[in-house]
């Protein structure tokens, strides 16, 4: 910096960065996009076929990711049609081997739920004993009675039979709905290669494709990013139940609770918290000191999921954790389960927009 008095003294620079400007007005064609796709994914939503969408996005990536390693050795449509084969064939292997997986652990752990339940009940009544007026309180007689349970899930089941028999139905046509999306996904992954020509598309098909390809990048980031939380969190949760098997403190049903942690951890947030819950719960039915050192751990991991799906899941969407659970409880209360779906999604997806436009 000069001393010299007769020099001016250069204005320092300011500290806040100036907000960067809005593009210029978006065209028609666009904004038709943006209404048609938002209309869309409201409709996906209102009518339940969430999972026809998120089976035929995962298919299509899948196969188009699949397609471009084998380019590089492969040319032409045989990429493609080799790329199809192999998903079909590992897909299927994959099926198979699931199917025989869910049958043999419904075979070595058919009571486990219904008895895991019971000692929930029965844990949860020891507490409430034990904290005595507050007990009664904190704790509603419901949920301390595996009987009055059973009892009640029986009576709920005679009274909802007729709602049951649509729900399987619903069901069926769920599973058709994912095995239909996943062959338009088949088709449009072959479509893409005889049909290249951008300069013959109108305006509106190029936003329109523009748009459903960022969706579809958005879905690939976040899906990608839930499945490592889950993952890190069902292999920190089976070491921590492994630890405490060898100090001699069994948690009880330990195989069903870690396969209730991975599935769970799949729902962004919310499944953490359930999966979370349950293992708390069963630590009381072991010890005091157990049930408190299990708090803690479940404690520090949640604080340690907070900061993993804030890199993870909100890095990859530049988006924090709270962003995503509020998305989610909105969804929720939107369109149920669905909602809780798609919000994560829907989410980024419109944030992303709007950071395109330089609006947020």
């Amino acid at each position: 910096m000069t001393t010299n008095p007769l020099v001016p003294v250069p204005a320092a620079e300011p500290t806040v960065r100036a907000a960067r400007a809005p593009k210029q007005r978006p065209s028609n064609a666009e904004i038709a996009a943006w209404t048609l796709v938002g209309t869309l994914l409201i409709y996906v939503m209102f009518v339940r076929i969430v999972a026809a969408v998120i089976g035929g996005l995962a298919l299509y990536l899948i196969l188009d990711r699949l397609a471009l390693s084998l380019s590089k050795r492969i040319p032409g449509m045989a990429a493609r049609t080799t790329a199809v084969i192999l998903v079909t064939l590992v897909g299927g292997g994959v099926v198979i081997g699931a199917a025989a997986f869910s049958i043999s652990f419904l075979q070595h752990h058919v009571d486990t739920l219904p008895a895991m339940m019971r000692q929930m009940a029965d844990i949860l009544r020891s507490t409430r004993l034990w904290l005595g007026g507050y007990g009664h309180q904190l704790i509603p007689d419901v949920m301390t009675d595996a009987e009055t349970i059973k009892t009640g899930m029986v009576d709920w089941l005679k009274r909802h039979a007729d709602a049951l028999k649509i729900a399987g139905g619903t069901f069926s046509i769920g599973l058709l709905h994912v095995v239909m999306g996943m062959l338009l996904a088949i088709v449009v992954f072959f479509r893409h290669v005889t049909h290249h020509d951008d300069e013959a598309r109108g305006p509106l098909a190029m936003y329109l494709t523009e748009k459903v390809d960022r969706f579809a990048h958005v879905f690939s980031r976040i899906a990608s990013a839930q499945i490592k939380v889950s993952l890190f969190n069902t292999f920190i949760t089976a070491l921590y139940l492994l630890t405490l098997l060898l100090l001699g403190r069994t948690i009880p049903f330990m195989t069903t609770l870690i396969v209730i942690t991975f599935i769970f951890g799949l729902i962004p947030i919310v499944g953490n918290i359930v999966s979370n819950a349950v293992l708390v719960i069963l630590s009381l039915g072991v010890s005091g000191g157990t049930a408190i050192v299990s708090l803690v751990f479940v404690v520090a991991l949640s604080k340690l999921q907070y900061v993993l799906t804030s890199r993870l899941v909100g890095g990859e969407v530049d988006s924090q954790a709270w962003e995503i659970l509020f998305a989610i409880i909105v969804g929720e209360a939107a369109f149920g389960i669905s909602g809780v779906i798609m919000a994560p999604i829907v989410y980024a997806f419109v944030k992303g927009e709007l950071r395109e436009r330089n609006l947020v």
